[in-house]
């Protein structure tokens, strides 16, 4: 019946689609494509008419995949995970002030708009925008949005859809704004809209975004940036919760443990939203350092603003300078590593969390070359029980983060020991504990416990569902359907 009711709606859509009539035209107009069904029946994704956008370029790839793919599972997961933010998450509609494509996304089961979140959850599909009008729209939709908010508030990591005067966080002591849901400090918040707008930009050479609003957005982001290098004061920001967590609030009466100028950029939080013990966190500085000169490059190619971009190009040396001098450390075991969090008083935070931007992250980001040696000295740190969070158990192993707490591992981890390999059998290791880990959902979760996948946080994390996806379908891409088909 399933199958039947599928094919029924989709040829009502496609019938609907061809005739010449005004409800054909905004339904084609709000986004929703017309699609085949599905050739595996019994995933655990929406019914066709409850899901949020529909993509005929991503159900393609979901077909292709399913072709691929000889492992039952894993095809059955790839369709679950791929497609899980525009199924749940994406709020496509036209701005009503200015006319702009405006997308808001959720983050799955919080029901707010992350920059960092929303930045890697349509991610993936930027590579297909060109094969489908409507998705790009809805993309372009993103970070138009993602200006706005950013100009809304810098500091912010997560907003509402629209004002809430008695908002979730609104007790906070900081200066939170009725739009603002959480107004935690944290630099990638500042840095993921800027690598998808280049993204976007050098996929599908629309350059339409940036314009006024991003214009006065990254003028925001160079102001924020500064500020919290804190050469003039201890910055404008502050942070305090009633909370029995320690890491949702700040000492020193919301403004951190004292850093010392050398030119990093402090960050409050970290891309987990705990607190930061070293407000200098590494991975997220180097993370600035690429998305400033990405912004660099736009702003003098299609803007033609070379004092902005002089002062991106300035900002970004500077902070990568005292990064050279600062964020490394002389361990022992594993030689030269990059720190986690750094104070720049000769303090090293080391551990990694994760949540991207991480120290296992940084060459996925593009942030640093995979080859670089302090990096694989990290890498080999990282994912060793010489990091303190750092789970291995019966279910399986990677790095947690002390937001969850101990012996949860993180699947996004897992995955970004997967994009950072250039070993097949590592690769493969991966996968395989991926697939054995999601507790027969077909999804990711937050986080799994090391001895039992069944105790796991979060049933709808739009963001590590979708990753998943986008790391099958790029080892798919790069040639190793047959190391995927390997899996037993």
């Amino acid at each position: 019946m399933k199958r039947q009711t599928i094919i029924t709606a989709c040829a009502l859509a496609a019938a609907l689609l061809a005739a010449p009539s005004a409800f054909a035209t905004s339904l084609h107009e709000s986004g929703y494509a017309v699609c085949a069904p599905d050739a595996i029946q019994k995933d655990n994704r929406p019914a066709p008419s409850q899901r949020l956008f529909r993509s005929k370029a991503v159900e393609a790839q979901i077909k292709r995949m399913q072709q691929l793919l000889k492992n039952e599972k894993l095809a059955w997961m790839f369709t679950n995970c791929f497609p899980n933010t525009l199924d749940t998450t994406v709020h496509f509609r036209t701005d009503k002030k200015d006319g702009k494509p405006d997308t808001f996304v959720y983050t799955g089961d919080i029901h707010a708009m992350w920059l960092r979140d929303s930045g890697a959850q349509v991610w993936p599909y930027v590579q297909l925008a060109n094969e489908d009008a409507e998705l790009k729209t809805m993309l372009a939709g993103v970070i138009n949005r993602q200006f706005k908010l950013i100009n809304v508030d810098p500091f912010a990591n997560a907003f509402n859809d629209g004002p809430i005067p008695d908002g979730h966080w609104k007790t906070d002591l900081t200066d939170m704004n009725d739009e603002v849901h959480e107004r935690k400090w944290e630099i990638d918040s500042l840095c993921y809209p800027l690598r998808l707008a280049y993204h976007y930009w050098k996929t599908t050479g629309d350059a339409s975004i940036f314009d006024a609003e991003w214009l006065k957005a990254i003028q925001n982001i160079l102001k924020t940036f500064h500020d919290q290098q804190r050469r003039d004061g201890r910055g404008s920001y502050h942070f305090q919760r009633v909370t029995e967590r320690a890491l949702d609030t700040i000492t020193n009466d919301g403004l951190g443990n004292p850093v010392k100028p050398v030119g990093l950029i402090a960050s409050s939080f970290r891309p987990s939203d705990d607190a930061t013990t070293f407000q200098f966190l590494v991975p997220s500085n180097f993370f600035a350092v690429s998305s400033l000169r990405k912004a660099a490059e736009i702003l003098t190619a299609v803007n033609k603003r070379q004092d902005l971009a002089k002062e991106c190009m300035d900002l970004a040396q500077e902070v990568e300078t005292a990064l050279k001098k600062y964020a490394t450390y002389q361990h022992p075991k594993y030689g030269t590593i990059y720190a986690f969090e750094v104070d720049g008083f000769g303090n090293h935070m080391l551990m990694d969390d994760a949540n991207v931007p991480s120290l296992i992250a940084m060459p996925y980001l593009g942030d640093v070359d995979v080859n670089d040696p302090v990096y694989q000295n990290t890498r080999r740190f990282v994912w060793s029980e010489d990091n303190p969070y750092f789970f291995k158990g019966k279910a399986g192993e990677g790095i947690g983060d002390p937001h969850i707490g101990y012996d949860m591992i993180w699947p996004m981890s897992i995955m970004m020991k997967a994009f950072t390999s250039q070993n097949d059998d590592e690769i493969k290791t991966c996968i395989k504990m991926l697939m054995d880990t999601e507790a027969g959902t077909g999804f990711m979760h937050e986080s799994f416990h090391k001895d039992n996948p069944e105790k796991f946080t979060r049933e709808w994390f739009a963001w590590q569902n979708t990753l998943f996806g986008e790391l099958i379908l790029k080892l798919v891409n790069e040639g190793k359907t047959d190391l995927l088909n390997s899996i037993q």
